[in-house]
């Protein structure tokens, strides 16, 4: 009978509660004791606006650390090889490889905070490592994430300037310190985007253990929606489609003749790699960016409506979180983007597996 009590959720309790005639005045002198028990119930749930969920997610301690072991393995030394080769060339670097660095560093920062994540996962959610370390993940997890969205598209915009106006002056003006005011920029934006995390992700307690919660705690979901809105619009939102457009430009212009534009023969080996870039950058943005932000948003307006529930709350967090995977790709995508996109380091890394090999 004790069990049968612990097992019922908050928003049974609701129902229950409400079906009582606590408030009838024909009641009033026999319902009084009940009703001075009831009523702190129901201004508790009232006041916090959702019921009190408890979520079924087994099955994130066979996915996600499964995929983050396989991220780890593959973005950390793919990261490190970006930054080292392109930092050794860093007396002649170009503007595109400036952005290309600090996307590799944004990805390299990220995957060095998987380990504690595959702990927590793996041991059934459990957070031993403290209160700090929770917000700090979290945070590396929503900085460098909209960091390399950002990044991607100072690429993007880089590219689409010199294939749609080539000829501008003020593109050719300011070089590689304009790269880095740019850079630094975008840093500081991101931090100012992700701060706030520090605030709502906390630890708590569910199921007699310790969690680090990845969003809020469930009594500041209200107030994390429109902070979740607004990062994901201006995190995400925007830059995607500022990217789209430019895609569109570019593809219109690349796939002009060649004669139109009054390019010569050796200038088809730039437009093959503006082409691979293109494909590259919008497969990371489709694969990788856009299950995620479409089912957080989803899960965000889903959770802070009062009358949805238990079972559709658990549905839409289990379609959310199985989406953070993908967001967690774009640690190895991006190193594969700088492969396509560098003939000469393609090269020099195909003659360095030809002397391992040999």
């Amino acid at each position: 009978m004790p069990h049968f009590f612990e097992s019922l959720t908050t928003e049974t309790l609701i129902s229950k509660t409400f079906t009582l005639d606590v408030f009838n005045t024909s009641h009033q002198s026999t319902d009084q004791n009940t009703a001075a028990v009831l009523l702190p119930i129901v201004i508790n749930v009232s006041r916090q606006g959702v019921p009190r969920c408890t979520y079924k997610e087994d099955f994130k301690r066979i996915l996600l650390p499964a995929v983050y072991t396989f991220v780890l393995l593959l973005g950390l030394p793919l990261n490190a090889a970006v930054i080292l080769k392109i930092w050794r060339g860093r007396p002649s670097l170009s503007r595109n490889n400036i952005f290309m660095l600090n996307l590799a560093i944004a990805d390299f920062l990220y995957v060095t905070s998987l380990p504690l994540l595959i702990y927590n996962y793996g041991s059934h959610d459990y957070w031993p490592f403290g209160e700090f370390l929770c917000k700090l993940v979290r945070f590396q997890f929503y900085s460098n994430l909209h960091g390399s969205i950002l990044f991607l598209t100072c690429i993007s915009v880089h590219r689409y300037i010199g294939i749609c106006h080539p000829l501008a002056m003020w593109h050719k003006q300011g070089g590689r310190k304009l790269a880095w005011l740019i850079c630094g920029g975008v840093w500081l934006l991101v931090v100012f985007l992700c701060a706030p995390t520090f605030h709502f992700a906390s630890t708590g307690i569910q199921r007699n253990r310790t969690v680090c919660y990845d969003l809020s705690t469930p009594k500041q979901s209200s107030d994390y929606y429109p902070y979740g809105m607004a990062l994901t619009c201006l995190g995400f939102l925007l830059p995607f489609t500022g990217v789209m457009i430019c895609y569109c430009r570019m593809a219109h212009i690349l796939c002009l003749p060649v004669s139109y534009q009054g390019v010569n023969i050796q200038t088809r080996d730039k437009r093959d790699r503006a082409v691979k870039m293109i494909i590259v950058v919008a497969a990371a943005f489709c694969v990788s960016f856009l299950p995620f932000h479409l089912t957080k948003t989803s899960y965000l307006v889903v959770r802070t409506l009062p009358n949805v529930s238990c079972e559709t709350r658990n549905l839409f967090s289990i379609i959310y979180k199985s989406t953070r995977p993908f967001a967690s790709m774009n640690s190895f995508l991006d190193p594969i983007l700088f492969y396509f996109t560098q003939p000469r380091y393609r090269q020099s890394t195909k003659r360095f597996v030809r002397r391992v090999t040999t």
